[in-house]
């Protein structure tokens, strides 16, 4: 295991690269992550998910550096949500809909700038009749009985509910992700 001061992050970007639309190519993508002067930098599909290592300690700090030199270079603004491997690793293991052994085709997971407010969250989950989620922390475990592309539950509802930003991966995302950044966090 390398240098003590150097940790491993996991940011996720919203809104690239969907619907042929604000298309950012990965290459340049880790291209300008490197320039940040990021080590060790992995992207994992087209939806923005960067795995990367720096001695800088602060998530929001990160999110703010990443998101403005995004928006230097492509010329639009990129929402961006970091998370140290720690927090990371707490979601991935917290996921309470693998307890109750839930099809994880239909799981998952909302990642928020902020935590929400509870009542929100708790007048939310009183009108949401097909899906159901579980708030943990900054993040919502979201199950789509008919799949994510059906549900009302997306991240601008969230956003526009809570008012934070969202983003949302499945949960065969969330564990690549989480696996790639393990990896790199155990050399």
């Amino acid at each position: 295991m390398g240098d003590p001061l150097i940790q491993t992050y996991i940011s996720l970007l919203r809104g690239i690269n969907v619907g042929g639309h604000r298309k950012v190519k990965m290459e340049e993508l880790k291209t300008l992550y490197e320039g940040l002067q990021f080590q060790n930098v992995r992207t994992y599909i087209q939806s923005g998910n960067v795995v990367f290592q720096t001695s800088f300690n602060n998530c929001k700090y990160l999110s703010d550096v990443i998101s403005g030199e995004l928006n230097n270079q492509f010329g639009f603004p990129v929402p961006v949500i970091v998370k140290n491997i720690t927090e990371f690793q707490d979601i991935y293991e917290n996921n309470p809909f693998l307890k109750q052994n839930m099809d994880t085709q239909k799981l998952y997971t909302i990642f928020l700038s902020d935590d929400p407010d509870q009542y929100v969250i708790d007048q939310i989950a009183k009108k949401s009749e097909e899906d159901i989620f579980v708030l943990y922390k900054s993040t919502i475990y979201l199950f789509c009985s008919n799949g994510y592309g059906k549900t009302k539950l997306t991240n601008t509802f969230f956003e526009n509910n809570l008012k934070v930003v969202a983003t949302t991966r499945g949960w065969a995302s969330v564990s690549k992700i989480y696996q790639i950044a393990q990896k790199l966090s155990d050399q």
